[in-house]
């Protein structure tokens, strides 16, 4: 392929007591073969999005495995024109996906892996209950046919729903989320609350896209990323979604057509939510940013 950025979102649930000494060396290492995106290190695992040119790419995951001494990322790739993110970071963390102080520890418990393949025939069947696990604005432009949406606001949400939600603890339940780390801790924290039939899609939505022919996919709409691709579709194509700054809201080609969407101010969702101040605000910032363009172009010139 002939695009300018292979992208790995990749995650391991592993015991690993000295991840605090593992940043400087981990982010100096991505840095030399100029990777950018995010890096969580935790006692429980690793969890990244990182981008770089393909060569640089892989050097930096066999970096990865080598300073952390994890061999199990289950990377999922997908490419793109642009630089995805503005820098790389590795950060400590308590946890690589909060959940919040419940009992979830996919090293100790965890729900049964489906692989993409036999993905369909598990949320088809009546007796299961199919859950996106991800927040409510991602579930907005794309889930999986018949998927509930816990309509959470953040993932450390979701233990207080199911608990709400859910009392038989012999229910068939499937979850699922972008690259699958949510929903592996999920059906950890779920486990441990002594649910009997807890499942989960292995490497996610992303993996489902990337494995799954359209014709024979059960997904439907796009799969948000938190990069500045924002969404990706079958095949991990990118998508024509762009991110208000408004309330960072995505937003679709067909919602940009909008009256009330304003590029860069406000978008359908918020337009008469903000004041006029904020508003104002925020076309002065995105004037700025023209500014700013017109001026990067000048001074390129012409190829």
């Amino acid at each position: 392929m002939n695009k300018t950025y292979k992208v790995a979102a990749f995650y391991q649930f592993a015991p690993l007591p000295q991840y605090s000494e593992l940043k400087a060396p981990l982010e100096l290492a991505l840095k030399q073969f100029g990777a950018c995106g995010s890096v969580l290190l935790a006692e429980e695992g690793i969890n990244g999005t990182i981008a770089a040119h393909p060569s640089g790419l892989e050097n930096s995951l066999h970096e990865i495995s080598r300073i952390t001494g994890l061999n199990n990322l289950g990377a999922k790739f997908s490419y793109t024109d642009t630089k995805p993110f503005r820098r790389m970071k590795v950060r400590i963390k308590k946890e690589i996906v909060t959940i919040g102080p419940v009992q979830a520890n996919p090293n100790e418990k965890v729900g049964t892996y489906v692989e993409p393949a036999a993905w369909n025939d598990l949320i088809s069947a009546p007796d299961v209950v199919v859950i996106d696990t991800r927040n409510a604005y991602e579930y907005g432009i794309g889930t999986f046919h018949g998927a509930v949406d816990p309509q959470t606001e953040s993932f450390s949400e979701f233990p207080a729903w199911a608990r709400a939600k859910f009392t038989d603890k012999s229910q068939k339940i499937a979850m699922f989320c972008t690259g699958g780390i949510r929903c592996e801790k999920a059906s950890s924290f779920l486990k441990h609350e002594g649910f009997e039939n807890v499942y989960h899609l292995k490497g996610g939505i992303l993996k489902y896209l990337e494995e799954v022919k359209p014709e024979q996919s059960l997904w439907q709409g796009g799969c948000f990323v938190f990069d500045e691709r924002v969404a990706v579709g079958h095949g991990l194509q990118v998508l024509d979604f762009s991110i208000c700054h408004g309330c960072l809201a995505p937003v679709s080609a067909e919602a940009r057509k909008s009256p009330k969407f304003e590029e860069g101010v406000c978008c359908l969702a918020c337009a008469d939510l903000l004041t006029e101040v904020q508003k104002a605000s925020n076309r002065e910032r995105q004037r700025q940013v023209n500014l700013a363009s017109k001026r990067g172009a000048k001074h390129l010139g012409p190829e």
